[in-house]
């Protein structure tokens, strides 16, 4: 990123300058981010391409002012946080369904990032409802978050009895645990961008996926709720956990929510490719 696109990305989140990359700094950016930049899947139904090159995702999130799901939201931020000069690796994770099966293997993207005062945090701006603040990666108690109650543990050993890390405790591969659920496990080998490639094709295109099957765009509120839109129901979930939703009727109040709540402009409703499948429902989402 060159100065003038990291002026654009600060700007596109209403932030200053970070004088220094400490970890106060980034958990301003992180929270900003969820607040800001939707988590979304539209591209896959409007029929866009989606590109894991750091020039297109700045393009998107900064230039058009979109959102995206974890390969380009964690994507962009982690060029972002490099180029303000955090230590930051990409982390490749597989995300707990029905039953707590793992899913496919870069699954998720999530990021490890060092600050200057200490301290290496899980990053992750691109999983929809998670943690509002980064976890400090090497705290295996419970930490407290707006969003719940999470852990970072060893994994155990999966379908196939390998834990990771070939026996080495340093680098085993680790759950993440909110409110006593696994949502995603983390393998701790750095990775470049590019290796998710096939993950993100495989979600865009596989009637397996449930980004294919269903629409979603959501985001943090201020008061630390969140509203989502899936399709045309409208969600608005309280800090508290209470929710009210609404069927927007019309095509003009669809765009006009995504253009007044999450700031995206659309020529057309996105509808999900093939009307016959059904929304999943996973946390995720």
């Amino acid at each position: 990123m060159n100065p003038a696109q990291v002026v654009a990305y600060l700007r596109r989140l209403g932030a200053e300058h970070p004088a220094w990359p400490t970890v106060d700094a980034l958990r301003d950016l992180h929270l900003r981010h969820l607040r800001t930049v939707p988590f979304e899947n539209l591209s896959i139904h409007l029929g866009e391409e989606i590109v894991l090159e750091e020039q297109r995702l700045l393009d998107k999130v900064v230039g058009a002012r979109r959102g995206g799901f974890c390969y380009e939201l964690n994507g962009a931020f982690g060029a972002l946080l490099a180029a303000l000069g955090y230590d930051v690796a990409l982390l490749a994770g597989r995300v707990y369904g029905e039953g707590e099966r793992l899913g496919i293997p870069y699954d998720h993207l999530a990021l490890r990032v060092r600050t200057v005062d200490g301290g290496d945090w899980l990053a992750d701006v691109g999983f929809g409802a998670h943690s509002h603040l980064p976890l400090a990666f090497g705290d295996r108690g419970l930490q407290e978050d707006p969003a719940g109650t999470f852990r970072i543990v060893e994994a155990r050993p999966d379908a196939a009895g390998v834990r990771g890390g070939h026996d080495k405790v340093e680098a085993a591969d680790l759950d993440v645990i909110r409110d006593g659920s696994p949502r995603y496990r983390l393998e701790v080998r750095p990775r470049a961008l590019g290796d998710f490639v096939a993950g993100a094709w495989w979600h865009s295109t596989s009637s397996v996926s449930h980004f294919t099957r269903s629409l979603v765009c959501s985001r943090v509120t201020e008061d630390g709720g969140r509203i989502t839109l899936s399709g045309r129901r409208y969600t608005v979930t309280g800090a508290d956990g209470t929710r009210e939703e609404r069927e927007l009727a019309t095509d003009g109040e669809v765009l006009g929510v995504y253009r007044e709540r999450f700031g995206i402009e659309l020529g057309e409703v996105p509808t999900v490719r093939d009307a016959t499948t059904r929304d999943t429902g996973r946390d995720r989402d």
